[in-house]
């Protein structure tokens, strides 16, 4: 069993789950209705880790089709920009991990103006201001979603705890290592050298 588990799941899903990937909000969005696995009995909605593993493949294989210096990543959250960082370095990315400075999609005189072709955010509640930049300049948007968020704007969602260190440590250390596979960087999964660890933030 739990090895035709494996074959389905880009990890087997304890690692899913002992990262707290499905871990979800006690607030529900109707957006995300569609992920949601359970309801616990503390009122905490559980997302569908199927669905996240299959999202997080959809993304990679998204992302992967851009030349990487053409992706820019955003993490308003603290435990987001160690994640980001690592996985910005790791495939060649652009970040503004740690302040989105407004304009920096929409105001050529700024030192920090970028024109990426795709934006991809932890959370598009705490990364409102990147995201209304990319919809005013047409680029298409990836998104780590929670229970919930809104994803109306969201071309691309990846639904998962968008909060705890782990989680999202684990989903940039998934998608690093899908993207990189996308481009025949790495011809097994074996030859990822990066952990889980490498991509959580500190306490």
């Amino acid at each position: 069993m739990s090895d035709e588990v494996k074959s389905d799941l880009l990890v087997p899903e304890d690692v899913y789950l002992t990262s707290g990937v499905h871990i979800g909000t006690q607030q529900k969005s109707a957006d995300m209705k569609q992920f949601i696995f359970k309801v616990r009995s503390d009122g905490l909605y559980v997302l569908d880790v199927k669905q996240t593993d299959n999202r997080i493949r959809a993304a990679a294989k998204f992302l992967a089709r851009y030349d990487p210096d053409r992706i820019m990543v955003v993490s308003a959250r603290q435990y987001g920009q160690k994640p980001v960082k690592v996985f910005t370095k790791t495939i060649g990315a652009k970040t503004s991990a740690n302040r989105f400075v407004p304009g920096s999609l929409t105001n050529p005189k700024l030192p920090m103006f970028s024109e990426p072709e795709v934006l991809l955010v932890t959370d598009p509640a705490a990364d409102q201001q990147a995201m209304a930049e990319a919809m005013n300049v047409g680029i298409p948007i990836v998104a780590l979603c929670d229970a919930n968020n809104e994803t109306r704007n969201v071309d691309l969602v990846v639904p998962t705890n968008n909060k705890g260190r782990r989680a999202l440590a684990c989903v940039y250390w998934l998608l690093t290592r899908e993207i990189l596979k996308e481009k025949g960087f790495l011809p097994r999964d074996e030859d990822f050298k990066l952990t889980i660890d490498d991509f959580e933030a500190s306490l």
